[in-house]
């Protein structure tokens, strides 16, 4: 079998992702880009990104400069290349793009593509990915609703119940409003906690957008223990590992990090010398299935809890369901609960919540079938 396209496809919904101030759901997504690799057996592969969607597309059609490593559009590389040899594919990909990528736009274009071409391994085989990374531990996934902050206490309790009345027995409330006001903050997560209950956990994404010293995130962090959160996400800069071990050698309270960080050494400097208790690996940005494999042995190698970010659609919880099912102990699948097309409409069966936990999909690759219709709707490049 070869690969004879790989292409971004760029959708655009009506709506605009932001906050609202009460019970009812944020948007969604605007803009998101869908990886689709196609072979000369008529299998295809897909993936969705968490990136700037014009640029990957950018980096995917960029003409090759030839021989001369560093400079090549992603394509140029892959086309004629066996699907099967993802590890040989993932470093060609990473060489070819060495001198304007590494990080960034560059590797979660290359997660992506790692993503497709294990969906494309699975379908040929007959078989879901997490048995071809290695084994499956469970069939389900206890899920966290992924959620925004509300502007007010009311619009706190009105959100918590909603999460409740739908099943779930953890939700994680971030961005928004919070960092404003460190006396509101302190409402909004007690108005959250006493309409939650004791019995429900929740977890408090702060912003890293914020800007935080370590000892300012030590104090909100203390601000916010008496309301028993399961972890603090993000409370500084994704680069600031000292920052972050010196927060994390200061307080009880889970801190975690991840979702900006790629490759196997990124995290690894993460859990070393940044001390995280959790590690977020994001398949669409950290280097995909072939990285995220090597970072959860990592993760158990020291002893660190790895909650996988998936924030976007039912693609990306569906693979990070396989990661979660691979993986000797897991904690929590992130689900979006976002109210736009893109994060329930991308599936043909879209992944539903069924007490509290999420099924893996048993299917070969991904084990979810994408909507066409869907695509061919808000396409716009």
């Amino acid at each position: 079998m070869k690969i004879t396209g790989v292409n971004v496809i760029i959708l655009e919904t009506p709506g605009s992702y932001q906050a609202t101030s009460g019970g009812e759901e944020a948007y969604g997504i605007k803009y998101l880009g869908i990886v689709k690799v196609e072979t000369d057996e008529g299998i295809t592969g897909y993936a969705d990104l968490e990136t700037q969607p014009h640029v990957a597309k950018a980096i995917v059609d960029a003409p090759s400069e030839g021989a001369v490593p560093g400079f090549q559009g992603l394509r140029s590389v892959l086309i004629g290349e066996d699907p099967f040899e993802v590890e040989r594919l993932w470093h060609k990909m990473y060489m070819a793009s060495v001198y304007y990528g590494r990080r960034g736009a560059a590797m979660q274009v290359i997660s992506g593509i790692d993503i497709a071409l294990w969906d494309i391994v699975g379908k040929k085989v007959g078989q879901p990915i997490y048995k071809l990374l290695g084994g499956g531990y469970r069939d389900r996934v206890r899920a966290y609703a992924s959620t925004l902050f509300r502007s007010t206490p009311k619009g706190m309790a009105e959100a918590s119940r909603a999460y409740l009345d739908k099943g779930f027995t953890a939700v994680k409330f971030g961005w928004g409003v919070f960092g404003e006001d460190h006396a509101r903050d302190v409402e909004l997560v007690a108005a959250a906690r006493q309409t939650l209950g004791n019995n429900v956990d929740l977890l408090i994404d702060t912003g890293w957008y914020i800007h935080r010293t370590a000892k300012e995130a030590i104090q909100m962090v203390r601000r916010l223990e008496p309301f028993r959160p399961f972890l603090i996400e993000e409370p500084l800069s994704p680069e600031d590992y000292d920052g972050y071990a010196e927060l994390s050698n200061s307080v009880d309270t889970l801190i975690a990090c991840g979702e900006q960080e790629a490759t196997e050494w990124g995290f690894r400097t993460l859990i070393e010398r940044g001390h995280v208790d959790v590690i977020q690996p994001d398949l669409s940005r950290c280097g995909g299935f072939t990285a995220a494999r090597k970072i959860v042995h990592l993760a158990e190698l020291h002893n660190r809890l790895c909650i996988p970010h998936a924030w976007i659609s039912d693609l990306l919880t569906a693979a990070s369901l396989h990661l979660n099912a691979f993986m000797r102990r897991s904690v929590f699948q992130e689900f979006n609960v976002t109210s736009g097309p893109l994060s329930r409409e991308l599936c043909q069966n879209p992944i539903q919540l069924e007490e509290g936990f999420l099924r893996v999909p048993q299917g070969p690759g991904l084990g979810v079938e994408v909507n066409e219709n869907t695509i061919e709707k808000y396409r716009v490049g």
